[in-house]
C-alpha cells in the first residue's frame, strides 16, 4: 500500500463526485463560470490522477454568457449504470438576492472522454442535484430545495423524485426526505444503498470554514432518515490548526479491493503568522481542492479513520500504484491542433475567429474582444493556480494603435479581482508595458506615468509572473535573457474565495493570456508559448 498525500486534486477542484467502473476511478468537479464545463479526473489507484474529460464542451450543452461570477456549473454528480456514464449538473444563473435561479440537466456518454449527449432538462427547484440508480431498477433524482420566501431559511431540505430514463424526465410526486440538522445549509445530496440501509450524504454549514459532511440512513429511500450518532462525518471547523480546512461536500466509493474511501472538498489557507488564528481563519488562493480519506464501518455507520478531521496523509488502497505522464507540459509551444484540457475560457467557447492555433502556426492567436470585467466575451485563455509557488511565463507579439487595445499576462479570480501586465499604446510613448489592477472593483495603474516604453525594433515581449506563497510579482524581458522585475508586490490573498466581496466566492486563482480591443478592430495578439512550472521553494 502506498501513502496518499492530500489534496489529491490541487488548485480549484471543488465538490468532488467519485465514481468507480470496474478498476477505474473517476472524479467530477465543479467549474462554475469556466468553460468547458466540469472536469473529470481518472485514476487506477486513488493516488495518481489525470484530467481526462471536459464533457460540457459545446454551446448547445452549456451557455453561460452573462452568468454572474461564481455562477455556472455547480456540483456535478457522476455515476455509471446501464452501460453508460450519467452526469448531472446545475447551471446557476442568479447567485445574489432572494433567489437562486438554477437549471438542472443530465448528459450521458458511453465513454468517459467521448462526445457527451445534448442536455436533458430536469428541474430548477434547487442546486447540487444527483442521480441514484437503485438495485430495484428504478432511478431517483435528489437536489437541495430552495426557499426564496422572506423570513424563511433558504435551504428548505433535500427533495427526492423518481426519474424515468426512457423519457429522460422526472415523474411522480416529489418529496422532501431530509431537513438536515441544526447546522443548516443542507445541500450536496448523494444517495447510496449499502447493505440494508439507504445512506444520504449531504454537506452542511456552508462552503467556508464551518463546512462539514453529514450522513444519515434509512430503511426506505424516502425516509425517515436518522443522523449519524457522531455526526459530522468530516469537518475542519473544530480543528483550526490543521492544514486542510473547509472539509465537507463529499462522496463515497467502495474500491474493487473492498475498501472504502471518502473524497471531499478542502482548502489550504496561506500562512498568517501575524494574524489571529480564528478570525480571519485565512485566505485560499488555490481555491477549494479535493482530498481523500479512508473510511471504516462500525454498527452500519461509516467513520473516517483516525477521527472526523481531514488527514494530510492516508494509507492508500491495496492496489498497485499506476502513474500517468504529466497532463500539462511545463512549456506549451502551441504546436498541437487543440488546446490542452487544463486551459479554459470564461462562460462560453471561443471560436476560431477569437482563439486560433492555425492563423499563426506555433502560436496561440487571440483576437481582441471585451475587457477583463466583461461577463460576455473575453479573449482570455487561462489555467488554474495549482501550487503555492510557481512561475508562469509567455512571449507575446502585439501591435496596438490605441490605448483601447491591450494584450498580455493576467492573474485572475473574477471580473472584480485581477491584475494584468499588458502591451498597450500611449499617445507620447507609443507601445508600452503597463500594469492594471482590479481590487474588488477598485481600479489602479501602479506604473502610471512610468510605463515602460517598448523599443520599435522589438516584436516580442517576454512576460513572467513569479508566485511565492503570499505574494507575486511580474517581470518582463525584451530578449528572453535579461529580465526586469516590476517593483510592485501583489498579495496572493486578493485572488482567493475568502477575499472577494459579495456573492461570488467559489472558484480560485487563474493565470493566463488575454487580448482586449475596445475599439472594435479585434487586433490580434500572438502568444508563442506558455510556461507553468512549480517552484520548489
Amino acid at each position: 500500500m502506498s501513502v496518499i498525500q492530500n489534496p489529491i486534486l490541487t488548485g480549484f477542484n471543488p465538490d468532488p463526485s467519485i465514481c468507480r467502473v470496474g478498476e477505474d476511478y473517476y472524479i467530477a468537479v465543479s467549474t462554475f463560470e469556466w468553460f468547458p464545463g466540469v472536469g473529470i479526473y481518472h485514476s487506477k489507484d486513488l493516488k495518481n490522477w489525470r484530467l481526462i474529460s471536459r464533457p460540457l464542451n459545446r454551446l448547445s450543452q452549456l451557455n453561460m454568457s452573462g452568468n454572474p461570477n461564481s455562477g455556472g456549473v455547480w456540483a456535478p454528480a457522476l455515476s455509471y449504470s446501464d452501460g453508460q456514464f450519467w452526469l448531472i449538473f446545475t447551471d446557476v444563473k442568479v447567485t445574489e438576492g432572494q433567489w437562486k435561479d438554477c437549471h438542472n440537466y443530465l448528459v450521458t456518454c458511453e465513454t468517459i472522454d467521448g462526445e457527451w449527449s445534448e442536455p436533458s432538462y430536469l428541474n430548477s427547484s434547487g442546486f447540487d442535484p444527483s442521480l441514484f440508480h437503485d438495485e430495484s431498477g428504478k432511478k431517483y433524482f435528489v437536489n437541495m430545495y430552495w426557499d426564496h420566501r422572506v423570513g424563511h431559511h433558504p435551504f428548505y431540505g433535500i427533495v427526492l423524485q423518481e426519474f424515468d430514463p426512457a423519457t429522460r424526465k422526472l415523474i411522480g410526486e416529489s418529496k422532501i426526505i431530509f431537513k438536515g440538522t441544526d447546522i443548516k445549509l443542507t445541500e450536496a445530496p448523494h444517495l447510496y444503498k449499502i447493505g440494508e440501509y439507504y445512506y444520504l450524504l449531504t454537506a452542511e454549514g456552508g462552503t467556508k470554514y464551518d463546512h462539514q459532511a453529514t450522513i444519515a440512513r434509512s430503511h426506505q429511500i424516502d425516509g425517515p432518515y436518522e443522523v449519524h450518532p457522531e455526526n459530522p462525518l468530516i469537518t475542519s471547523w473544530p480543528y483550526p490548526r490543521i492544514p486542510l480546512q473547509k472539509a465537507g461536500h463529499a462522496s463515497i466509493v467502495q474500491t474493487h479491493t473492498d475498501e472504502w474511501f471518502l473524497v471531499h472538498l478542502t482548502g489550504r489557507p496561506l500562512p498568517q503568522e501575524d494574524q489571529a488564528l480564528l478570525d480571519p481563519r485565512g485566505f485560499c488562493p488555490l481555491g477549494r481542492e479535493t482530498a481523500i480519506q479512508r473510511l471504516e464501518w462500525r454498527d452500519n455507520w461509516p467513520f473516517v479513520v483516525g477521527g472526523n478531521q481531514p488527514a494530510s496523509q492516508i494509507e492508500g488502497p491495496a492496489i498497485e500504484e499506476v502513474t500517468w505522464p504529466a497532463d500539462f507540459p511545463e512549456k506549451d509551444d502551441f504546436d498541437s491542433a487543440k488546446l490542452n484540457r487544463h486551459f479554459q475560457t470564461l462562460r462560453i467557447p471561443l471560436g476560431e475567429e477569437i482563439v486560433s492555433l492555425n492563423d499563426k502556426p506555433g502560436h496561440l492567436r487571440l483576437y481582441g474582444r471585451e475587457s477583463l470585467t466583461s461577463k460576455f466575451t473575453q479573449a482570455f485563455v487561462a489555467r488554474r493556480w495549482q501550487h503555492f509557488n510557481f512561475t508562469a511565463e509567455t512571449k507575446v507579439a502585439f501591435q496596438p494603435t490605441t490605448f483601447q487595445q491591450g494584450a498580455g499576462l493576467v492573474n485572475y479570480y473574477n471580473t472584480e479581482n485581477w491584475t494584468a501586465l499588458q502591451i498597450s499604446w500611449h499617445e507620447e510613448k507609443g507601445r508600452i508595458l503597463e500594469l492594471t489592477v482590479c481590487d474588488n472593483f477598485s481600479f489602479s495603474q501602479p506604473l502610471q506615468g512610468e510605463e515602460i516604453s517598448i523599443p520599435e525594433e522589438i516584436e516580442y515581449v517576454h512576460m513572467r509572473v513569479e508566485v511565492r506563497t503570499k505574494t507575486y510579482m511580474y517581470s518582463y524581458s525584451f530578449d528572453g535573457e535579461n529580465w526586469v522585475t516590476l517593483p510592485i508586490k501583489f498579495n496572493s490573498s486578493t485572488l482567493s474565495d475568502d477575499y472577494i466581496q459579495g456573492g461570488g466566492f467559489f472558484t480560485g486563482a487563474f493565470v493566463g493570456m488575454q487580448c482586449q480591443d475596445l475599439s472594435g478592430q479585434q487586433q490580434p495578439a500572438d502568444f508563442d508559448y506558455f510556461v507553468y512550472k512549480e517552484s520548489k521553494e
